[in-house]
């Protein structure tokens, strides 16, 4: 069982159209119960989350200024934060909001001390905002906060259960990977995650794990690396690339 984890989850991954709040509740509901089950195990965890069910930036919008965009885009991690905050206070499990920069009262402003000071108080530590400054995405800030807090690896929740060499969506051929150089996956641009976040993580030797979230208890399983039934991808620096039989 990983004792410090960081976990990227997209806003993608909370958001609903077809729902009255825009929250995909009994999705949240289910991630909560499984954070607060592997926190009551022992695992401090750390969120990093997305904004990309409220706003996906340049992607969508090309006509508006990349820092406007991305300063959007900070706010709507900000409006996730909050959410999940609720809910994991629905479910009697503490969080704490933290952010690089001050939002009056909605947050407090990260530091390590702090943030390992609640962690190890059993709070959730919830990181919005990215990293304040534009051009920067959720991935690089996931990376830096593992880095920062001595994590025992990056926990990337994606709606794929791996990385693979090509797109599967495109490719019924392409092959999963079982482990992967960060060297690889850099030089490959392999969109495990942004190429600042792989550096950081290949410079500082923090293994990563990609699993699929929509799979059961996929968070539980994760955090039980290596003793893990899910088949995602472990990244890490000496490693060499391994692929699943099928």
């Amino acid at each position: 069982m990983l004792k410090r984890v960081v976990i990227k989850l997209s806003g993608e991954a909370i958001g609903s159209s077809t729902s009255e709040t825009g929250y995909a509740d009994d999705i949240i509901k289910n991630i909560v119960s499984q954070i607060k089950q592997v926190m009551e195990g022992g695992t401090q965890v750390a969120l990093v989350i997305g904004g990309g069910n409220h706003w996906r930036g340049v992607q969508d919008h090309s006509g508006i200024d990349r820092v406007k965009s991305d300063q959007m885009g900070m706010l709507a991690t900000i409006m996730n934060a909050i959410y999940l905050s609720e809910a994991f206070k629905s479910q009697g499990q503490k969080s704490r909001i933290v952010t690089p920069m001050i939002f009056g009262n909605m947050s407090s402003v990260y530091d390590k001390d702090s943030a390992l000071f609640w962690m190890n108080n059993g709070e959730v530590l919830i990181n919005a905002a990215g990293l304040a400054h534009p051009m920067f995405s959720t991935d690089t800030v996931t990376a830096l906060r593992a880095a920062e807090l001595e994590a025992d690896c990056i926990l990337f929740a994606k709606n794929v259960d791996a990385v693979y060499d090509s797109d599967p969506k495109n490719n019924p051929n392409a092959r999963k990977f079982k482990t992967l150089n960060y060297d690889t996956a850099i030089t490959k641009r392999l969109q495990v995650a942004d190429i600042a976040a792989m550096h950081l993580s290949n410079v500082e030797r923090i293994p990563s794990y990609v699993f699929g979230l929509n799979k059961p208890k996929s968070i539980i399983q994760a955090c039980a690396y290596p003793n893990t039934t899910l088949n995602g991808t472990y990244i890490y620096v000496d490693v060499e690339d391994e692929f699943y039989d099928n």
